[in-house]
């Protein structure tokens, strides 16, 4: 969400003692206050539900925590499922507010203060509510900056994890899509989907919510089937200070803005198979270079890695560990740079615009047919990832499927055999999207 929220009014005061969030959430940006729901009574009461700086999950109202996890939550590239339920007027103290992440209850807290006993909160009384901003009375809000999916909000029921999600025959915890459970006066379900509001409540109640800032982007990262993305946190040039590009919309996105040395993103999933993505570079300045390609994990976090990577320079070049060579079309700000990339055999093709490069044809590529690639015979038994690096400053969106580069939607999906992800060109036969559903292929 970054800058975006969710809004709806209460208009009608309810259960404010025992009620229960459910929630799908994946994390883009790490170390900052992300409020997830909020409210205000307008007595500076502020309830919340929220990330804090240092990446523990809390929950209270106004200056009193009554949980806040020991354990932080920095994984950027996979979902959470976060269920907090709460009823006040439970004799056992402990059992008043009670936090489950992916199916398993949390029991270790580096803060608990229990609410009294019949505690009314702020929830559910007649103040404004917010799903993915807290509601303060002054200054600015805090946004959660990253993706939402199924959000369920129950009024006047408390329900464990097991209500809304379920092991599946690989014992991976994944979302009941129909729970069977009673939403009560101001409950919602909130599915997120490709509506124009993506606020409208599917719960029955018609609870719907307006966006109250920003736009909603919609993505096909879901939580059964995780894209790559950039990484946010992970060692960059050793000589640049171990500076990172600024991440943003959902780390599909990365500003480069050092006047000294490469900085570079990788992807957050390793090239095992057959894959295809696609990079747009835009907001290039003269003395900009971009090189899209791949690197090996084991050397990243080794000194001038822009130098170390292969990859498909914008002055038209090839690069493989620093030794460059002649090879297609140079590009520029608005070029999309396809990708394929066969790890099973090493081999490389690039595309600028649906045009493959070095007069390969997307039918060779399929056929395995490596005469015309960038390179062929890389080490297969490394782990590679997808790359960006760049000198100077310039921004990158990359698509590894969602079917938006930043947050502008694809103008006309191409062919795509393998049905996972949406590119801008076609995908040649035999590859798919760096996803989780794709690692299954």
């Amino acid at each position: 969400m970054a800058t975006a929220y969710l809004n709806r009014t209460v208009s009608s005061a309810s259960n404010r003692r025992t009620f229960t969030f459910s929630a799908w959430i994946k994390r883009s940006k790490l170390g900052s206050f992300q409020s997830l729901v909020g409210a205000n009574s307008g007595n500076d009461t502020s309830f919340f539900f929220s990330f804090d700086s240092d990446d523990t999950l809390a929950f209270g109202e106004g200056a009193s925590t009554f949980i806040k996890t020991n354990r932080k939550f920095r994984d950027t590239s996979a979902w959470y499922h976060i269920v907090l339920a709460v009823d006040t007027t439970n004799a056992t103290a402990d059992n008043r507010t009670r936090l489950y992440i992916n199916g398993v209850e949390e029991t270790s807290f580096g803060t608990r203060n229990n609410p009294s006993q019949n505690t009314d909160l702020a929830w559910n009384s007649t103040v404004d509510n917010s799903v993915g901003a807290d509601k303060p009375n002054s200054g600015a809000r805090n946004y959660f900056d990253g993706s939402m999916s199924h959000f369920h909000h129950c009024d006047g029921y408390a329900y464990a994890a097991s209500a809304f999600g379920s092991s599946d025959s690989n014992g991976v915890w994944t979302p009941n899509t129909s729970p069977s459970v009673t939403y009560g006066t101001n409950g919602f379900f909130l599915k997120f989907e490709d509506t124009s509001a993506r606020g409208d409540d599917s719960s029955g109640n018609s609870n719907d919510f307006s966006v109250g800032a920003g736009t909603l982007t919609k993505t096909k990262d879901t939580p059964s089937n995780v894209f790559a993305t950039f990484l946010p946190f992970v060692p960059r040039n050793v000589a640049s200070g171990d500076r990172n590009p600024t991440f943003s919309n959902g780390n599909t996105t990365a500003s480069f803005n050092n006047s000294g040395y490469n900085l570079n993103a990788i992807g957050s999933i390793a090239l095992k198979g057959k894959y295809y993505w696609e990079t747009k570079w835009v907001n290039a300045n003269s003395d900009a270079s971009a090189t899209t390609g791949i690197v090996d994990l084991s050397s990243y976090d080794n000194a001038f890695i822009g130098t170390q990577c292969v990859g498909y320079e914008d002055d038209g070049t090839k690069i493989n560990e620093g030794s460059t060579s002649s090879y297609g079309s140079t590009y520029t700000n608005g070029d999309i740079i396809g990708t394929a990339f066969d790890s099973t055999t090493g081999t490389i093709w690039f595309s600028k615009n649906g045009t493959w490069q070095n007069s390969a044809t997307i039918s060779e590529i399929a056929s395995g047919t490596t005469t015309n690639s960038a390179y062929t015979g890389l080490s297969t038994s490394v782990d590679w990832l997808p790359l960006a690096t760049n000198y100077q400053s310039r921004v990158c969106n990359v698509n590894f499927g969602n079917g938006y580069f930043g947050t502008t939607a694809v103008t006309s999906a191409g062919t795509n055999a393998s049905g996972n992800g949406i590119f801008e060109y076609d995908v040649p036969t035999g590859y798919t999207a760096l996803s989780t559903k794709g690692l299954d292929s």
